[in-house]
């Protein structure tokens, strides 16, 4: 699975815009991190995909996208995994 993770990472980070990407497990544990993304934003991520799918129990993975002034972040839990990417700029 880690070489596949790790194709997958490096297909994501050639989209234009892309800056960076994570991947964790249910338990929030890192288990892949590329670009401009750090290790120890995997735990929130899983937390804030966990807290969303309260608010929307019928829908089975919702995605979750927040923004600043420079970039924005999209989140999204499917089974075990959440991934979160970083996009430059805003949606």
């Amino acid at each position: 699975m880690e070489k596949q993770l790790d194709r997958v990472m490096d297909e994501v980070l050639t989209v234009p815009g892309i800056s960076g990407c994570i991947f964790s497990d249910k338990q929030g544990l890192c288990i892949g991190v590329k670009g401009k993304a750090s290790a120890e934003s995997a735990g929130i991520m899983s937390a804030i995909a966990n807290q969303v799918a309260k608010l929307e129990p019928d829908n089975k993975s919702p995605i979750i996208v927040y923004e600043n002034d420079n970039q924005s972040c999209i989140i999204q839990q499917q089974g075990d995994i959440t991934a979160a990417i970083y996009k430059t700029g805003i949606i």
